[in-house]
């Protein structure tokens, strides 16, 4: 895929087995503006993005109109991409519900419990955000200790959002093993992390 190699550039070597599919294509958006990365990436968030807009409280009418206008804000607003700071799921969920948010508040509707929570969140202080940080480098620490077939795996079900089928295809590799590795690798995560609860 010319898209994802173009991308792939641009990432360092080091990175490049953290970026998933979804930020390679967001990077080729980024930096050179690729039709046909906004094509992949339309295609794999926009149904994702209705239901999840439909499950904030959206009819489906609305929901396809916040979904057109997320993704076109996604295309605009590209150049702001950091993949240091937010996965492209992250990034374009929260364009999402903020754009819901705007919606729900210009319409005068009472706003969805779940929704309201967030647009009320403040600032974290200080202390949650060392905190935060800590747990990252902790459970990055228990990734990179794992068998490298597991930790590849499970990176690429949790932080690629990839599906089981998803990964057979993309390896090749039994559905079976699939399940074993990361089913292995989340026993051993567990056991790392008990400390964390």
């Amino acid at each position: 895929m010319e898209t994802v190699e173009k991308a792939r550039h641009v990432a360092t070597k080091a990175d490049q087995k953290a970026y998933s599919e979804q930020t390679l294509w967001m990077l080729a958006i980024r930096d050179n503006r690729d039709k046909r990365a906004f094509g992949l990436l339309f295609d794999h968030f926009a149904p994702r993005l209705k239901g999840f807009v439909i499950r904030a409280g959206a009819p489906a009418g609305q929901a396809e109109d916040i979904v057109q206008d997320v993704m076109l804000s996604v295309w605009r607003k590209a150049h702001l991409y950091d993949p240091e700071r937010a996965q492209v799921s992250s990034w374009i969920y929260q364009v999402a519900r903020n754009r819901q948010i705007d919606i729900i508040r210009k319409e005068g509707r009472p706003m969805p419990e779940a929704l309201k929570a967030e647009a009320e969140e403040t600032e974290p202080d200080a202390g949650q955000v060392l905190a935060l940080e800590q747990e990252t480098d902790v459970l990055r620490d228990a990734l990179d200790r794992l068998n490298p077939d597991q930790r590849d795996m499970i990176e690429k079900a949790y932080l690629g959002e990839l599906t089981h089928s998803d990964i057979a295809e993309a390896t090749g590799l039994p559905l079976g093993t699939i399940k074993s590795r990361i089913r292995l690798g989340l026993e051993r995560l567990r056991h790392e992390l008990k400390d964390l609860r």
